[in-house]
């Protein structure tokens, strides 16, 4: 009861909630793609299943800290650039990301459409878990992040539950966008292929600024809304 009537520590959970949900934006429009290859029918159950297996994840990372930690430590060099345990799977996240985008954009380009397949890479769960590994890979620095601003893992899991449940309520609404205008499907694959090449780029110390990042992507989703805008009113030219 203690910690409830602190007004330090409801800063401290509105803060972390707020800044969840912003750096999960990249997990909701990733979820969006990979659950449209489901039936219609199984869509909103690989949603909430996909959110809430992410929410997991970043809890058990969160009750991790300290393995998380050692991640950080060095294990190999190449080419004067130590190379960690966390700049190993950045590497791998952002790879599965730009090849996976990059396929879709394919596909998308080419016609085909996110009917459900038989086979392994389409299957319910498979998904359900590609959505809970790349979670991980975008929650390692929201984690340290989160231990940073609060002082108490009671703070922290209520954070998470909070931002997980907001992005449950809006991700039916971001899929349904999605799917409704295909050009904005392609330029939210662009995006997570560029958030993918950061993941990259930041796993061999190579920062590049995220305020730039999403400065740009917002920026190409407002001119995408004004062009989506033109074409509504069968604007000739648009």
């Amino acid at each position: 009861m203690e910690l409830l009537s602190d007004p330090q520590v409801w800063l401290s959970f509105v803060t972390l909630a707020v800044l969840e949900i912003v750096l999960g934006i990249d997990n909701i429009i990733f979820l969006a793609i990979l659950v449209d290859r489901l039936p219609s029918s199984q869509r909103r159950s690989g949603r909430l299943l996909g959110l809430g297996f992410a929410m997991l994840t970043r809890i058990g990372l969160l009750f991790s800290i300290t393995w998380l930690a050692t991640l950080r430590d060095p294990l190999f060099t190449v080419f004067s650039i130590e190379i960690s345990g966390r700049d190993l799977i950045l590497f791998a996240g952002g790879a599965f990301l730009v090849v996976k985008s990059s396929m879709e954009i394919r596909d998308t380009l080419a016609g085909k459409t996110a009917e459900p397949k038989v086979g392994l890479m389409n299957s319910f769960w498979f998904i359900i878990a590609q959505i809970g590994v790349i979670d991980i890979v975008f929650s390692l620095d929201t984690v340290f992040t989160a231990v940073g601003l609060a002082n108490h893992i009671e703070v922290m899991v209520a954070a998470i539950v909070a931002s997980v449940l907001v992005m449950m309520v809006v991700s039916s609404t971001v899929s349904a966008f999605v799917d409704r205008y295909p050009t904005l499907k392609v330029l939210a694959l662009a995006f997570l292929v560029l958030v993918g090449g950061a993941l990259i780029a930041e796993s061999v110390d190579l920062d590049i600024p995220k305020g730039y990042m999403y400065f740009a992507m917002a920026f190409a989703a407002v001119v995408e809304w004004l062009n989506i805008r033109l074409r509504e009113r069968g604007t000739p030219g648009a």
